[in-house]
């Protein structure tokens, strides 16, 4: 019964060449996977995101039992182990002492929690617990801290351009392809009047048999959950996720760049890949992601700037994010740099029910898909968040529960650093705030809601537009001396003494209703 080495594989590190395997004996060696409750109840999950990972997790499991490998793995609904209201600790520790294995092997987790939980588990049970480091990302954690010492700010763009040079991606030489480093001027357009035109459809996988197990058992066990489960057509093999990264490279990837930041009603998807998740839990590679635009663009499929946007989300963004919050760690994620009450997210970021059609429509594709693109993330439901004045804990802690993709290395500095600014500016340099002016130039939402972005004060006023005013108001002190502030708080400062004082008294009321559930 027992085992010499047991491979502990976690719900976010579905890949078969990862570290943990290596020196695998399948003789004496088992892998170890568990779903446990409390480990789908620590956040409010979204349905679809139960569904995700354990359907993924179960055809990992699946797929190494077909290789000749031992496969202890806890299931919920068919495992009374993992029912119990035990956490992931609880589950492994009755293990160790079934298997009496000689030593743990994990990859470096994704999330700090699960790091320190599985040392003190390692402690308590006197067994030794080896962590190796996970090459699945081009940056490793020590790198990350090496390039990080010793300096007054850590830019994305001079780390973005260090790995562009270090991996010969997108280089002529030593200059960028194309002259320049960054083209992200060519990647912000609307898409007009007109709209987006005739979209290519998402590639969709029907769920098969064992993904509608799960989807039963989560109905089953969780049907408090947020969100719905019906439109679940994602990969959750590899040999479908690739067939995923295929589609957008054949059908989304050319003008992804361009429109990368438009947004457009009763469309989640247009031209965003929607890879994210298949890379969190690793059932995609970022090499196999990032060559393959490459391949596009070298092949005259793909233009230098979508190609130079999609790159940059995966080599600079995806890597500097997972840097930084290992540098910051564990302190990071009790950051509230602009000292906001312990106000959680307004009602309707559970449910959508809300008159603002940006909200409203961002939330539909939540709860329908449990998904947005970034900007819908960073300037709907994330800029209304940080106006109305969430605590960036409970933001984060929303985001964590209602995106397929969320895993906290992540989320929380996506989150509760960018787009809450709740580490005061360790990630982003000021607050991305912006009235509704910037969601009606952006989208075609304005034009369909109740609400007018241009005005801030009077019962047709923009939520947006009022708290926005206001929140320049609470924050000016603080906001002065940063330089990429200054055109905004000069703007306030422009403002009457009357109308400012009518946007507070808004802006209160606003909060307050907010507080109450009510909607608005």
């Amino acid at each position: 019964m027992g085992c010499r080495h047991l491979l502990l594989v976690l719900g976010d590190q579905l890949n078969r060449d990862s570290a943990v395997f290596d020196g695998l004996d399948p003789r004496e060696d088992a892998v170890w996977m568990a779903e446990t409750r409390r480990e789908a109840t620590h956040v409010w999950c979204h349905k679809q995101r139960l569904v995700m990972f354990f359907a993924a997790m179960r055809h990992f499991r699946d797929d190494l039992r077909e290789a000749g490998v031992t496969v202890h793995y806890h299931a919920l609904g068919e495992d009374p182990t993992g029912d119990r209201g035990e956490d992931f600790a609880a589950v492994l520790g009755a293990d160790i002492q079934r298997l009496q294995p000689r030593r743990l092997i994990v990859v470096e987790p994704g999330d700090y929690r699960v790091w320190q939980m599985l040392r003190d588990c390692a402690r308590v049970h006197g067994i030794e617990l080896e962590i190796r480091a996970d090459r699945h990302f081009y940056c490793g954690i020590a790198e990350f801290r090496d390039w990080a010492e010793g300096r007054r700010e850590l830019l994305l763009e001079t780390f973005y351009r260090r790995l562009r040079k270090r991996h010969g991606i997108l280089m002529d030489g030593e200059q960028p392809e194309g002259g320049v480093w960054n083209l992200d001027r060519d990647n912000r357009r609307s898409f007009g009047r007109a709209g987006p035109g005739k979209l290519p459809a998402p590639r969709a996988f029907p769920p098969d048999a064992l993904t509608r197990e799960v989807m039963a058992m989560v109905a089953r066990r969780f049907p408090d959950h947020p969100g719905r489960m019906e439109a679940f057509a994602l990969p959750v093999t590899r040999t479908h996720a690739l067939q995923f990264l295929e589609d957008f490279i054949a059908h989304r990837l050319a003008d992804f760049g361009a429109f990368e930041d438009a947004m457009w009603a009763g469309e989640a998807v247009l031209y965003h890949s929607r890879l994210s998740v298949a890379l969190n839990l690793k059932l995609l590679d970022p090499r196999e992601c990032v060559d393959a635009a490459l391949q596009a663009h070298r092949a005259g499929r793909a233009p230098l700037n979508s190609v130079e946007g999609f790159v940059r989300q995966i080599l600079g963004w995806r890597e500097y994010i997972r840097g930084i919050y290992w540098l910051h760690m564990p302190d990071y994620a009790e950051r509230n740099a602009l000292d906001c009450e312990d106000r959680e997210v307004p009602g309707f970021f559970w449910n959508g029910e809300t008159d603002m059609q940006c909200v409203a429509g961002a939330m539909q594709a939540v709860l329908e898909h449990a998904y947005t693109h970034h900007i819908q993330r960073l300037m709907v439901l994330g800029l209304f968040a940080q106006l109305l004045g969430v605590h960036p804990r409970r933001f984060h802690d929303w985001h964590m529960a209602m995106y397929l993709d969320a895993v906290d290395w992540v989320s929380l500095p996506n989150a509760l650093g960018m787009s809450q600014y709740g580490d005061g500016g360790i990630v982003g340099s000021k607050p991305y705030c912006a009235t509704g002016k910037y969601i009606q130039r952006m989208s075609n939402y304005c034009g369909q809601c109740r609400y007018n972005p241009g005005e801030a004060v009077g019962e047709d006023a923009c939520p947006f537009t009022t708290l926005y005013w206001d929140f320049l108001e609470r924050h000016a002190a603080r906001f002065r001396p940063n330089r990429r502030m200054a055109l905004q708080v000069k703007n306030l400062d422009r403002k009457r003494a009357g109308e400012r004082e009518a946007i507070g008294e808004r802006a209160a009321a606003l909060r307050a209703r907010a507080d109450r559930g009510e909607r608005f």
